[in-house]
C-alpha cells in the first residue's frame, strides 16, 4: 500500500530483525501482522530518533512530554503494536477505528484491512494527530481517516466498528467506545485495575464486554474527559511513606492514624519467584483478593524506621479498616530467586500478616501459571445479579468484573 520503495537498507534490515525477534518470541504468530510489520517503515515517524531507537523492539520512541516531563505522546514499541494487533484479529473489509495516534500503527491497521476496509485514527492532542498526518501521507496511505478529538465520545460519524484499539492507557471503558462496537466487535485496550495495566482483547457482548486475552503492559495515559489521577496519600504520621491508590482512599483513612506505633507483625510466605519469571498474575491476584489495595514508596531519610526493608523501591500494600500490611522479598543471589513476606501493623497485625500471606499461598498453588482471571466489562449501575464474578471493581462509566476460575 506505500508507495516509499526501499532498498535492502540500514532501515529495511532493521525493521525485518525486529520482527524476526517477535516472531521468535511468539509475539507475532499471524502471516498478516507480519507481512504488515515488515512492509511500513515506520522510522519516517520519527525522523528526529535513531534509527536504532525507531527500531528498539522493546522500547518505544518518546515523542512528546508536558512541563514536568511526563510522557504525552510516543510511537509505542513495536512489541506491543504486534501484541495489540495479534489481539484485534482485524481482518480485510473490516471498519477500525484506533484511539491515540502517532501514524505507524494506522498503517499497520491500514495494510490488515486492506482497500476494501477503512481506518480512523483519532487524538485529542493535534501535534500527534498532524505527526501521523504527514507520515501517512508521505508513506501513500492517504485512505486513513485522522481526527482530532476527545475519544471519550468515541468517533461516531464512522462507526459502527469491527474493532477499536486503543493506544493510550485507560482507567475506565466510556460507553460510546461499547455503542460503537458491532455485535460480537473486538475492544483492544491497556486498562487499568488497581494500578495495574493490561491490554485486554475485549468481545462484545449486548451490552457488556468479556476479555478473551490479557498482556501485562505500559501506555501513555489518556488525556481529556477519560482522565484519572491516582490518589496520593501520605501513611498518617509518616511523612516518608507514600501510598498510591488507583480506586479511591480507603472509607476511613482516620483508623490508620497511628498504625505504625503498633507491634510489627512479620511473616514469611514460603512462595519464591525466579529472578526473571512474571508475577503479573501475583500482583493482579492480590489486588482483588484484599479489602483496599494500594502501592507504597519510602522515602529512607525521611521515614522513622518503622517501616522494615522492604527490599524493593516499591511495595504491594493491603489495608483493613485499622489493619496495614505491605510486602517484602529477601533475595537468594545464588540460586537467584525471591521469597515473599508480610509486614503488618495494627490491633490484629499478626492475624493480617498471615492472611495476607495466605493469599500468596493460594496463588502459588492454584493460580500460578494457569490462565489469568475472567474479566468483564458492564454498564455503571448493572445490578449485582447480572454480575458474575469474585470482585467488582466500580469505575464512573463501568463495573469491571473479575473472577479467578481456578481458585
Amino acid at each position: 500500500m506505500t508507495d516509499v520503495t526501499e532498498t535492502p537498507d540500514e532501515a529495511t534490515l532493521l525493521r525485518n530483525k525486529v520482527v524476526d525477534q517477535l516472531k521468535e518470541d511468539g509475539t507475532i504468530v499471524s502471516p498478516a501482522v507480519e507481512a504488515a510489520m515488515r512492509k511500513v517503515p515506520r522510522h519516517l515517524a520519527v525522523p528526529e530518533a535513531p534509527l536504532s531507537d525507531a527500531y528498539s523492539t522493546y522500547n518505544a520512541v518518546i515523542t512528546q512530554e508536558d512541563e514536568h516531563g511526563n510522557h504525552t505522546s510516543s510511537v509505542s514499541a513495536p512489541q506491543i503494536q504486534a501484541m495489540q494487533l495479534e489481539q484485534a484479529g482485524i481482518s480485510p473489509g473490516d471498519n477500525v477505528l484506533e484511539i491515540g495516534t502517532n501514524g505507524p500503527n494506522a498503517a499497520y491497521l491500514a495494510e490488515l484491512v486492506g482497500p476494501t476496509g477503512q481506518v480512523t485514527t483519532v487524538d485529542i492532542d493535534p501535534a500527534p494527530a498532524d505527526r501521523a498526518r504527514r507520515f501517512l501521507t508521505e508513506t501513500g496511505y492517504t485512505s486513513v481517516n485522522v481526527v482530532v478529538a476527545d475519544a471519550e465520545s468515541g468517533v461516531p460519524e464512522n462507526a459502527p466498528f469491527d474493532a477499536i484499539v486503543v493506544t493510550v492507557g485507560s482507567w475506565d471503558i466510556p460507553p460510546a467506545w461499547i455503542d460503537q462496537l458491532k455485535d460480537d466487535g473486538r475492544l483492544v485496550v491497556p486498562l487499568r485495575v488497581n494500578g495495574l495495566t493490561r491490554t485486554y482483547e475485549f468481545i462484545r457482548q449486548a451490552d457488556h464486554l468479556v476479555a478473551t486475552s490479557a498482556h501485562v503492559c505500559g501506555f501513555v495515559a489518556v488525556q481529556g474527559a477519560g482522565s484519572h489521577t491516582q490518589q496520593v496519600m501520605q501513611l498518617p504520621g509518616e511523612e516518608g511513606v507514600t501510598l498510591r491508590f488507583d480506586e479511591g482512599l480507603p472509607a476511613n483513612p482516620s483508623l490508620l492514624d497511628g498504625v505504625l506505633n503498633s507491634a510489627r507483625a512479620e511473616t514469611w510466605t514460603g512462595v519464591t519467584v525466579a529472578s526473571q519469571e512474571p508475577i503479573g498474575s501475583l500482583q493482579m491476584y492480590l489486588s482483588t483478593q484484599v479489602p483496599k489495595f494500594s502501592f507504597m514508596s519510602t522515602k529512607p531519610d525521611q521515614a522513622s524506621g518503622k517501616i522494615g526493608p522492604t527490599g524493593n523501591s516499591w511495595s504491594m500494600v493491603a489495608i483493613d479498616g485499622p489493619n496495614f500490611a505491605y510486602t517484602v522479598v529477601r533475595r537468594d543471589t545464588e540460586r537467584k530467586t525471591a521469597e515473599y513476606g508480610v509486614h503488618a501493623f495494627g490491633p490484629d497485625a499478626a492475624e493480617f500478616a498471615e492472611r495476607i500471606a495466605d493469599i500468596f499461598r493460594t496463588w502459588s498453588e492454584k493460580v500460578r501459571g494457569a490462565d489469568g482471571p475472567h474479566v468483564a466489562v458492564y454498564p455503571a449501575g448493572t445490578p449485582d445479579d447480572r454480575i458474575t464474578g469474585d470482585r467488582i471493581i466500580d469505575k464512573r462509566h463501568s463495573r469491571i468484573s473479575i473472577s479467578w476460575p481456578t481458585v
